[in-house]
């Protein structure tokens, strides 16, 4: 276990980004209280993506797969290393990432570009389609 959950966005069906595949996505957001710092949690989450059926990637870059899960933010943190880079580097492109990141945390501001999550979904370029569902 990482944390506790605070705070959850709605799960979102959204096309593939990055790569063409048959398959739809479901995405969602959620905020987590944890003790642990940034490399910690990185090393759980390879744990519970291991343990939810997630294999080693066959060389793409972005392929389909069982789960991902990404830190897109710790706090106010920047961190960048050779396995760690805190904010996400791409989470700006992405409307799937943006939308529920807006939906639960509009008012944060990103610690590199310095501008809220809804500005960064208001500017972002990215013309996939992310669907909410259930309501």
């Amino acid at each position: 276990m990482i944390g506790v959950i605070n705070k959850r966005s709605s799960v979102y069906e959204t096309e593939p980004w990055g790569f063409r595949t048959g398959h739809l996505f479901l995405n969602q957001v959620v905020i987590v209280k944890s003790d642990y710092n940034p490399h910690e949690v990185l090393k759980k989450i390879k744990v519970i993506e291991k343990e939810s059926g997630r294999g080693k990637s066959a060389g793409s870059y972005y392929e389909s797969r069982t789960i991902d899960i990404d830190i897109l933010f710790y706090e106010c943190h920047i961190i960048k290393t050779h396995d760690l880079e805190i904010p996400h580097p791409r989470l700006h492109e992405r409307r799937f990432t943006l939308v529920p990141l807006n939906e639960i945390m509009p008012g944060f501001v990103h610690p590199v570009f310095n501008i809220t999550i809804h500005q960064l979904l208001k500017k972002c370029k990215d013309k996939s389609w992310v669907k909410k569902i259930g309501g």
